[in-house]
């Protein structure tokens, strides 16, 4: 039988912070990596697979992240029962099967159909993550610790594109999909190793249907759960916009295909060094405070950007300048609006995270094909979906917290 923690054992009694930091990180890198290494691929799967409109790559990303949200309804209540460890293990080892599966997959339709799977299966590190964490922390710290788990995760993203455009240059696009089923067994290894159970038994909830229902409707009734997934819902519809077109706009758009991974990094590496800033300064300011600055930030950027895309001459440095602001401010909303929208869910927080992940990451993928199917061959489609996303999280922001932004209030006038 797997392992349970004692009363008031954490992740951090074995591994120590760095550790359990180090793990949480590579738990959540299944995920970019799944992403982000297959941005460099794109083309060589469409010409592979027989794909004829340049815009039907992008489906590669969005089923991924589709099953990756819808996946994560299973995960939570499952977590919640059972615990986190024994999901953990059966979610990892489902990801190694799934991308071998992408690897041999004979059409676009079975391989995308595989892509929704294993991005299911990546779910559970999703939600365990979030649960892991809160069962050992809750507000600023808990938004700390996420921080931190952000700034390491982060590496990822901007190493995942070069990675496999290495790949690409010694075997061709199916051999990424191995070099993801390894690294799950690697990590699951590591998981088993050295990871111990941080669900107390007396936290356990049932299967029951009405328990779920009942946890779903505390969630769907909580002011603050409600709004701050809303608004990262619509922050993560820009990222997977992003994400989504980034190919084709530095492709097409700049005609500069070989500096799609440099390009990649260099938008994401500033957002690791502000996720260790978020980190250092929340305790000092506020989860309202930075998560709102950071918001107004976003809002602004995207502005300037889509008014400096208008006249059609934005040079491509111009647009790594404004986009990696832009990540930047993400940073500084993303890891405190998922903090501030778990705040009052400690009791369920396995099914929380699910719940709200599901919203989160669907929703999100949706809004960003809609934005990335409407790309011309120029970035103005693609930046005018980021500024409605930043108005859209902006307006649910303020009516949530009823028009009283920056402040730090107490978390129960908010529930």
């Amino acid at each position: 039988m797997l392992e349970s923690a004692l009363p008031g054992q954490s992740v951090r009694a074995r591994l120590g912070m760095r550790e359990s930091v180090a793990l949480m990180a590579a738990l959540m890198a299944l995920n970019a990596l799944a992403i982000d290494m297959m941005l460099p691929a794109l083309p060589a799967i469409a010409r592979g697979l027989g794909v004829s409109h340049p815009n039907d790559q992008q489906y590669v990303i969005i089923a991924y992240t589709i099953g990756f949200g819808a996946g994560q309804m299973v995960w939570g209540p499952l977590a919640d029962r059972f615990g986190r460890r024994p999901l953990l293990v059966v979610g990892l080892l489902l990801y190694a099967l799934l991308a071998i599966g992408c690897a041999v997959a004979p059409t676009f339709a079975l391989l995308l159909a595989g892509r929704a799977a294993m991005g299911a299966a990546a779910a559970a590190t999703r939600v365990l993550v979030t649960a892991m964490v809160r069962d050992m922390f809750e507000g600023e710290a808990m938004a700390r610790v996420m921080s931190l788990v952000f700034m390491v995760f982060m590496v990822v993203p901007v190493l995942a594109p070069s990675i496999g455009q290495a790949v690409l240059t010694v075997a061709p696009w199916q051999a990424i999909f191995g070099l993801l089923a390894g690294y799950a067994v690697i990590v699951l290894g590591w998981s088993l190793l050295r990871l111990p159970e941080t669900l107390h038994p007396e936290d356990r909830r049932s299967l029951r249907p009405g328990a779920i229902l009942e946890a779903t409707r505390i969630v769907f009734t909580d002011r603050l759960a409600v709004g701050y997934t809303l608004a990262s819902t619509a922050l993560f519809g820009g990222l997977m916009a992003y994400i989504a077109s980034i190919q084709q706009i530095v492709a097409d758009a700049f005609h500069q295909p070989t500096r799609v991974p440099l390009v990649f990094a260099a938008c994401a590496a500033p957002m690791a060094g502000a996720a260790f800033a978020n980190s250092r300064i929340v305790g000092r300011f506020g989860l309202r405070q930075v998560g709102h600055a950071g918001l107004a930030a976003f809002l602004l950027v995207s502005a300037i950007h889509w008014g400096a895309a208008q006249g059609g001459s934005e040079s491509l440095f111009l647009f790594v300048t404004l986009q990696g602001l832009a990540m930047i401010a993400f940073a500084f909303c993303s890891s405190n609006f998922s903090t501030l929208a778990m705040t009052n869910m400690e009791a369920i927080a396995g099914t929380a995270s699910s719940v709200l992940g599901v919203t989160s990451s669907v929703g999100g993928a949706l809004i960003g094909l809609t934005i990335g199917q409407a790309f011309n061959g120029t970035a103005v489609p693609f930046l005018m979906g980021m500024l409605l996303c930043g108005l859209g999280a902006l307006t649910v922001v303020a009516l949530t917290e009823r028009g009283r932004l920056f402040e730090k209030l107490a978390i129960a006038a908010q529930s």
